[in-house]
């Protein structure tokens, strides 16, 4: 078994390698997009942390591991699944951050950039 897939087994992920994904989230890649393979990932929020709204170009799915994520359409704690359809759009934010497993089919559009 990969050691990604026990550590999230365990419920442990502190000891996995973070990379910088946007101010205030950071990624760790289970497996990186390959064509016709779809991205996933792990997403860790810190408190107030957010992405800019943003357009799915093809079916993101999402769940919660720890805290709270939240968008337009609500907020969603540990044990949430969230499915995002292809071509829908909206902006994630954590008010007290989050860890999220999240696959994409395909990379998102950002559609607004905030300024800095």
């Amino acid at each position: 078994m990969p050691e990604t897939t026990r550590l999230l087994a365990s419920g442990s992920w502190d000891g996995l390698a973070f990379e910088r994904f946007r101010d205030g989230v950071d990624i760790h890649w289970i497996h990186r997009f390959e064509v016709g393979v779809p991205g996933v990932a792990l997403l860790r929020y810190g408190p107030g942390a957010s992405v800019p709204r943003h357009r799915h170009a093809g079916l993101e799915t999402i769940l919660v591991l720890e805290g709270e994520q939240s968008d337009e359409a609500g907020d969603y704690g540990t044990g949430s699944f969230i499915v995002n359809a292809e071509g829908s759009e909206h902006s994630v934010w954590s008010r007290s951050g989050c860890v999220v497993l999240i696959q994409w089919q395909l990379p998102v559009i950002i559609l607004e950039e905030t300024a800095s």
